[in-house]
């Protein structure tokens, strides 16, 4: 598999959504629970023209593995708004040469930290890439659930 990295593109919302809900759905959530993430996973054009997010999604051949989005929270501290990798291609891979490009891009503008609040399905994956859990969030689609908040420092600044 040869994965290339390019930054989305805005007629792309829709299916970053559905790649977004088709990921979040792997790890056997109910019906209910996947309606009322979905307003928080959907990528819309808004989201996608907005300076404060980067969209890269990641291919193979022009077939889209996955996605990832950073946003600016400091000169020194991006958020991973988003990382998700579509359900054939987990465990690929993909997913993390996706947190790979996502560390050397927020790098590039001069980050030392990625905060990243991860589902807790996924807790054993960003600590196998090296992030600490530093607390909690609750979740903004779930009240009363509450979410892994990771930071992973970013080597070379």
């Amino acid at each position: 598999m040869m994965i290339n990295f390019r930054a989305a593109r805005k007629h792309e919302a829709e299916m970053l959504t559905k790649l977004a809900l088709d990921s979040k759905a792997v790890w056997g959530y109910s019906p209910e629970f996947m309606a009322a993430c979905r307003a928080e996973l959907t990528v819309d054009e808004t989201k996608l023209s907005d300076t404060r997010f980067q969209y890269w999604v990641s291919e193979d051949k022009q077939e889209i593995l996955g996605f990832y989005a950073l946003e600016k929270q400091s000169d020194t501290t991006f958020e991973l708004e988003a990382l998700f990798v579509t359900p054939g291609s987990i465990g690929k891979g993909v997913g993390r040469a996706l947190l790979e490009h996502a560390k050397a891009q927020a790098a590039s503008e001069g980050a030392t930290t990625l905060t990243i609040q991860g589902d807790p399905n996924a807790e054993k994956f960003y600590r196998a890439a090296g992030a600490q859990r530093v607390g909690e969030l609750e979740s903004a689609s779930i009240p009363g659930r509450f979410l892994p908040l990771f930071e992973l420092r970013i080597e070379g600044n």
